[in-house]
This record gives C-alpha cells, structure tokens and sequence, in this order.
C-alpha cells in the first residue's frame, strides 16, 4: 500500500489523531519554530548572496603584468 491512494478522508483522520495526541497549543508552536527556522534560511541564503556577490567585487587581479626574467 503506498501514500498515493490515501486520500482526504485519510488525511482528515492522520490530522484528527495529531491534534488528539498532541493538543492545539503544541502543534501551533511548533508551526511558528517551523515558520522562524524558515524565514532565517531565507535571510542566510540571501546574506550568503550578497557575500559572494561583495567579495567578487572586491577581489584583486594578483596576474602579473609582465613576464619576469631569468635571474
């Protein structure tokens, strides 16, 4: 038996027994960690971003200008 054939009487029941076994309160903190964990992904990736994005700018052609001769 696999996933695809639950249905939404299925998932209506999976809800009900999740709320029964852990109440309202609990699973609305639990969204709001999920929502902040969320959000604070978003801001590393797009801080991330802008890191790159300022240290490309920022780099430093280190290739010599000439070729320097034979000692």
């Amino acid at each position: 038996m696999g996933f695809n054939n639950i249905g939404l009487p299925g998932l209506v029941l999976i809800v009900i027994v999740v709320l029964v076994l852990f109440g309202r309160g609990k699973i609305a903190g639990l969204m709001g960690e999920v929502g902040k964990g969320i959000t604070s992904f978003k801001k590393g990736v797009s801080e991330g971003k802008k890191e790159l994005e300022d240290g490309a700018e920022q780099a430093k052609d280190v290739t010599p200008k000439e070729k320097a001769t034979g000692t």
